[in-house]
């Protein structure tokens, strides 16, 4: 039996981990679009629920709960693009997850029930807000400055 140098070790363990991860990567990409299909699935039940099992189907009382699942669904393909876009370009988009991160504040913000909740938690909130946008405004301004190379 041929012994095997520790640079070809380090080569088959590296080849392996990548094909591990493409994997696990695959199967996350899968399981985030079994989510989402179930999302939409929700959202169609309770729209139909109100439309159709509900004496005065003015969605009153669901709004938010609807607002909050669209979002929802938003979020969960905001999330799926920015994984799929680091399978493919193996780049972090900090622009892309600070988007995500500026819908999911939003969407908090949008189902803040004021009875179950206090001022604090909104002022919390809207700091998130601020820092996300500066953030957002920055990596922007970033982008599309010219590059003196």
């Amino acid at each position: 039996m041929q012994k095997k140098s520790c640079l070809e070790i380090t080569t088959i363990t590296s080849k392996t981990a990548k094909i591990i991860t493409a994997i696990n990567a695959k199967d996350r990409i899968l399981a985030l679009i079994a989510v989402i299909i179930f999302a939409v699935f929700d959202v169609i039940v309770v729209i139909s629920k109100q439309l159709f099992f509900t004496s005065y189907p003015l969605f009153k009382d669901t709004l938010f709960e609807i607002f909050g699942l669209f979002l929802n669904i938003l979020i969960a393909l905001e999330i799926l693009e920015n994984v799929t876009a680091y399978l493919r370009k193996h780049v972090f988009q900090v622009e892309l997850v600070i988007a995500t991160s500026l819908i999911a504040v939003a969407r908090k913000i949008i189902i803040f029930d004021l009875d179950k909740k206090t001022g604090e938690d909104l002022i919390g909130l809207g700091f998130a807000i601020i820092a996300l946008s500066i953030s957002f405004w920055i990596i922007r301004s970033q982008k599309n400055r010219p590059s003196n190379h």
